[in-house]
């Protein structure tokens, strides 16, 4: 069947698109500058009216600031939820504020591509399929998050929520740059690791002292190699303090702090155990005592036959705009994506525009990519309403 022109049409609207882009990238909302995070809602509230459907403003625990909803024809037989954040990782006082072009086709700017860019992408894509002939038979809702860049403490249980009224979760983060998608994510966790010795005169060191953070060093060199030893683990050493300023005293104190993830749920168990293990290898020495606190705070985003399935659709929507089909990878950072498949929601995830350099003052995205993106969802979206694509899917949730 042939594309709606409303569609074929959205290459044309690129600069309309770069100049939203701009104006909202230019709204600082780092995840803990509150008042710029609720002028940048406030910009999103004015964008999505455009789609006609029902927002609101969903108060999170702990927080001043809300996450957004916007649902339109909720009572559809089929409903999608579509995903992204509003916050990004540069505070109010960061140097990196303002949007500037790099070239004819590339904009640096803070959060052009983690997410504004993937919020652009998600809204023209909605105002494109919301123009097809079929459009009132296909119901979804956003969730806009305002605390992913910090671990979406305050919306995990928004977004979870969500994920049970629906069969599928599309998340517009960004893809990478060679245009792939995002099919599962490790799962996150953060650990702190306290080393408790004897604190003596270095002079009677090897009598009296135990140094925590002797302890502590040989703990972090065992638990640098897991890797080696359990393959999808990654283990990062995020930060170490100690001792005191005098250095003739054997400290008493050293504590680290550990960034890990795994592939699969079943891996976090075998590596709490594994690094309980190694505690124990100190622990069992008279003077010292090591203490583990922590826990995994994403779950993985694990494959799914459904997702699966919609991944080759969206290759074929590519590929019928005359696209280049996108690959799919296993992603070591995490997302909303990962709360929304633990909670048992099908989701593909790298929805968002081409770019790159994202967390740092380089961050750029392809402009020309915003539209190209926003196409492919609204195909897709078109597909499963003109009934081109059978929904659902086949399959295990």
């Amino acid at each position: 069947m042939p594309v709606p022109s409303a569609i074929l049409d959205l290459p044309a609207r690129t600069p309309e698109l770069a100049a939203l882009l701009i104006r909202w990238c230019n709204q600082n909302s780092g995840s803990r500058n509150e008042a710029g995070l609720l002028a940048m809602a406030t910009l999103l509230e004015e964008g999505f009216a455009s789609l006609g459907g029902k927002t609101e403003r969903v108060s999170l625990l702990g927080s001043s600031v809300p996450a957004l909803r916007i649902r339109l024809r909720p009572e559809a037989k089929v409903s999608f939820l579509l995903s992204g954040h509003f916050d990004t990782v540069y505070d109010a006082d960061d140097p990196f504020q303002i949007c500037s072009p790099t070239g004819p086709d590339t904009l640096r700017g803070p959060g052009v591509i983690d997410m504004k860019g993937g919020l652009v992408v998600m809204l023209a894509a909605l105002e494109a399929f919301e123009r097809t002939p079929h459009a009132a038979r296909v119901g979804f809702e956003i969730v806009l998050n305002p605390d992913e860049e910090i671990g979406s403490f305050g919306a995990a249980a928004v977004i979870e929520e969500a994920a049970r009224r629906h069969r599928l979760g599309l998340v517009f983060e960004p893809a990478r740059p060679d245009g792939s998608l995002v099919q599962s994510r490790k799962g996150t966790g953060n650990f702190t690791i306290t080393s408790h010795g004897r604190a003596a005169h270095a002079a009677s060191a090897a009598r009296d002292g135990r140094n925590a953070i002797a302890a502590l060093a040989e703990f972090l060199t065992s638990a640098a190699r897991l890797p080696e030893e359990m393959p999808g683990i990654l283990l990062n050493i995020g930060r170490i303090r100690g001792g005191g300023p005098a250095t003739n005293v054997v400290p008493d104190f050293a504590e680290a702090l550990l960034d890990v993830r795994v592939t699969a749920a079943s891996e976090r168990a075998a590596l709490r155990a594994r690094l309980d293990e190694l505690a124990g290898t100190i622990n069992r020495r008279p003077g010292f005592r090591l203490e583990i606190v922590g826990e995994f705070n994403r779950p993985p985003m694990e494959r799914s036959a459904v997702a699966d399935q919609v991944l080759h659709h969206w290759q074929t929507c590519a590929s019928d705009l005359g696209q280049s089909p996108p690959s799919a990878i296993h992603a070591g950072g995490a997302s909303d994506a990962n709360l929304l498949s633990a909670a048992g929601l099908p989701c593909l995830d790298g929805l968002g525009p081409v770019g790159d350099r994202l967390h740092s003052p380089e961050e750029w995205v392809q402009v020309s990519s915003l539209a190209r993106r926003a196409q492919v969802a609204a195909l897709f979206l078109h597909r499963v309403a003109s009934r081109e694509i059978e929904w659902p899917l086949a399959g295990p949730r």
